[in-house]
């Protein structure tokens, strides 16, 4: 085993190091190629680098785990096809550098709990299953098979009720589809998941609206769009891949608006690396419009431009009439806007929204993209269904160049769906499996993120099983879900490096060491693959070229079925050894269960991949119960800010993905050296009382009483509407009580947080670890969650 090196252990964040500089004025460009071949050297290695990164998103080689925007076309696929942070991602995970029995013995769980994710992420691949016992102090190894038995053990011992099995987007098709399979079998539907915390409210948005909760739009739709309408979304730091599809639909004559608070470089000026212009020259100016609404004032942003296209007559009233249901209903509640209302809302001008008005009047093909900026708010649900409103105003679905685009953030959270990964899965997805397999599975709905964590803060459920991904930091109201975790006799962890997750834990604990995607897999004897599906529904093969960092790793297949067999027994319906040996096997069961997947593993096999049907798009018919898209009536509100409070949003640095956290260097936002900071306009810090530079406290109250509070945040003047305010997660993750969720969805409301700010006392300007990193109040201990969710 490779151990890691001294000075990457000591390595911690230290919040007196961080620096404040100047921005980035281009996205990606020369820096990014040497941040990215830097990064994948010092983990990697000249020679594993070159080997891995030239089969990153190929059709002969590996999906990137770093976004879920699509690959081009395979004709038109570079030497090169990946960026900056898909680099950072590929070398993180293949990383040479390892943990096992020895770091464990070495460093006690108590310690470990005192430092960040970024240091534990630093550690290295963890390579043995690891056991920490009932009072137990250390983790200690512990083989396959026992780590299963104690599994069996455990879920055996409790109802299925009684067990939470989270899903990461990360896991492929293949794994997602047996653990789902798994856990109905089982007997449950608690299959919590991240898009129940990323973009849930889009899929009940566009499921009422169109009937699937899917985007519309392919890779060709966004080259020839003629507007592109880019919402609540940073791609340069959040999808960079992004730049590229931008950029071409530039230099065809699209024009582009961005509508986000915080003026982001990644939304002004890409410098592409694969082109002499991008290298040495300009590069490409990219929004001709940019919109720094008020945070939550996207709803009467929408609903402002629907009317004024209304008022103009700039519509498709042919489409209308033929394919949608409503539209009176949705007029006459327009005709009666409060304009006074929406510049509140928004903070913007009439003349800056009669602008972007004029664009999409002048486009006859519009796509509109949107990612979490837009649906971590109470009123996401509405809020995406006026972005569907105006698309039906002018038929902008159904037809090339146009349409819907909610961006994914993980790699295949839009495949863990597809394949029934969802606590609240139509009964005709439970009658196939029926059908399949002869077992008749549960109906009654499970528990989503929000649902999982009460109940396992109150004894209602006894288990948790994290199939990849960071529970603990990912989710809302850090300390509630901590106590959660704690309060579980068995939590079970499958995962590839350490993170918050794996020293929170219940009364036993098991960290499951899984192959990653960089990684050959050769269960079962034969090398195998596995399949994902992108965020415009795109699927096709990944399968990875590296040795695996362990011989004790196991696929996530593997794991699956043999949980599967150790709990069910052998005389289960479901033939689980035959699964885990041949995963073609699975693609042939997926293609019999899993609607529009006919043929499946034919058609994930072939270059490219194929594109599961979406009616809307495919030939504009709209699966809702009236057979038609339905326009939607939803009331305007505006986010009262208090005198002297703020409204936060949590957002990444450009070096993590999700909660991992890969460096200290946010260049864009010109950031270096910690990540503890709260971005304010500069006119607020003065009125607050506080000078640029200042270490605050940051406090959230709500309405049962209960206060929040992180410390020791850096002030830094950032460009943004004033009262706005914007903090890294999951550093801010601990002011979000857990029922803040959006209307519909219960999805964690992580952008608005009315939030005030305090002097700090100065005593940890320095290293701030994770158990001190926030406290946690109630006013009435008797009652632990907020109802209604709504701020003081």
């Amino acid at each position: 085993m490779r151990s890691m090196g001294r000075r990457a252990r000591e390595t911690e964040i230290n919040e007196a190091d961080v620096e404040v500089g100047g921005r980035s004025h281009a996205a990606a460009g020369p820096v990014a190629v040497a941040v990215a071949l830097k990064r994948a050297v010092e983990h990697m290695g000249v020679v594993r680098s070159g080997r891995t990164l030239l089969k990153l998103n190929q059709t002969d080689g590996f999906d990137c785990q770093g976004c879920a925007w699509p690959d081009p076309s395979p004709d038109h696929r570079h030497t090169a096809e990946f960026c900056e942070n898909g680099v950072k991602a590929v070398a993180d995970e293949a990383t040479r550098d390892l943990i096992g029995r020895e770091f464990f013995a070495e460093h006690p769980v108590s310690e470990l709990a005192e430092h960040t994710d970024y240091w534990l992420n630093q550690q290295g691949r963890v390579v043995e299953p690891m056991v920490l016992r009932a009072g137990g102090t250390h983790y200690e190894p512990i083989g396959w098979d026992d780590a299963y038995a104690l599994m069996a053990r455990h879920l055996r011992a409790i109802e299925p009720d009684q067990a939470i099995f989270y899903t990461s987007g990360k896991v492929s098709n293949e794994a997602a589809y047996l653990y789902q399979l798994f856990v109905r079998a089982y007997g449950t539907n608690n299959l919590p998941d991240c898009s129940n915390m990323c973009h849930e409210s889009t899929s009940v948005a566009l499921a009422e609206s169109i009937g699937i909760g899917k985007g519309s739009v392919s890779l060709d739709d966004v080259h020839g769009a003629e507007l592109i309408v880019i919402m609540g979304q940073n791609p340069g730091t959040n999808h960079p891949r992004m730049l590229s599809a931008l950029e071409i639909a530039k230099q065809n004559g699209a024009k582009i608006i961005a509508v986000n608070p915080l003026k982001e470089t990644g939304l002004i000026r890409f410098k592409n690396p694969q082109t002499p212009r991008g290298m040495v020259g300009p590069g490409t100016g990219l929004a001709d419009l940019y919109l720094q609404v008020r945070t939550n004032g996207d709803l009467a942003l929408m609903q402002a431009i629907g009317a004024l296209l209304l008022e103009w007559g700039s519509i498709d009233r042919d489409f209308i009439e033929q394919y949608t249901s409503g539209f009176e209903e949705y007029a006459a509640a327009l005709g009666e806007l409060d304009w006074d209302q929406v510049l509140e809302s928004t903070g913007l001008s009439r003349a800056e929204i009669e602008e972007a008005a004029r664009m999409f009047q002048a486009s006859s093909k519009t796509v509109t993209c949107w990612a979490m900026g837009i649906t971590q708010h109470h009123n996401a649900v509405a809020t995406v269904k006026e972005i569907v409103n105006v698309a039906f105003l002018q038929g902008n679905i159904g037809k090339p160049g146009a349409g819907l685009c909610p961006v994914r953030g993980h790699s295949n959270v839009q495949g863990d769906r597809t394949m029934g990964i969802w606590e609240r899965v139509p009964d005709h997805f439970l009658d196939a499996l029926q059908a399949e397999f002869g077992f008749d599975p549960p109906r009654e709905h499970g528990l989503d993120t929000v649902a999982s964590i009460k109940a396992l803060n109150d004894g209602d459920a006894k288990f948790f099983m994290g199939l990849g991904g960071n529970f603990v930091s990912a989710a809302p109201d850090t300390s509630v879900t901590e106590d959660a975790l704690r309060s579980a006799d068995l939590t079970v962890q499958v995962s590839t490096k350490l993170n918050r997750s794996h020293v929170v834990h219940g009364r036993e604990a098991l960290i499951l060491p899984a192959m990653g995607r960089s990684e050959r897999d050769l269960t079962g004897g034969r090398l195998q693959k596995v399949t994902v599906e992108d965020s415009m529904s795109s699927v096709h093969t990944s399968h990875g070229p590296l040795k695996p960092a362990s011989p004790h790793l196991r696929s996530e297949v593997d794991i699956i079925c043999s949980l599967a067999l150790a709990t069910l027994g052998e005389s289960s319906p479901v033939p689980w050894a035959r699964f885990r040996s041949d995963y073609s096997e699975i693609r042939h069961s997926i293609s019999r269960v899993v609607p529009g997947c006919a043929a499946y593993g034919e058609k994930a096999s072939q270059p490219g991949g194929f594109v599961l049907p979406h009616p809307p798009r495919d030939t504009r018919t709209f699966p809702t119960d009236a057979g038609k898209g339905m326009f939607q009536v939803s009331p305007l509100e505006v986010l009262q800010i208090p005198e002297g409070k703020l409204v936060l949003q949590t957002i990444r640095s450009h070096d993590q993905f999700n909660t991992t956290i890969y460096g200290l260097s946010d260049r864009y936002r010109g950031i270096e050296g910690g990540r503890r900071v709260i971005f304010l306009h500069r006119d607020d810090i003065t009125s607050l009382g506080f000078e640029e530079g200042d270490l605050v406290d940051i406090i959230s109250e709500w309405k049962d009483g209960s206060v929040r509070q992180v410390p020791t945040f850096r002030i830094v003047a950032y460009d943004q509407p004033r009262g706005c305010a914007a903090a890294y997660y999951p550093e801010a993750n601990p002011l979000v009580a857990l029922e803040h969720t959006a209307e519909g969805s219960n999805q964690p409301a992580y952008k608005s947080v009315i939030v005030h700010l305090k002097k700090s006392d100065g005593g940890r300007t320095g290293v701030v670890h994770t158990s001190d990193a926030h406290t946690f109040t109630r006013g009435d201990e008797a009652k632990r969650y907020i109802d209604p969710p709504q701020l003081s």
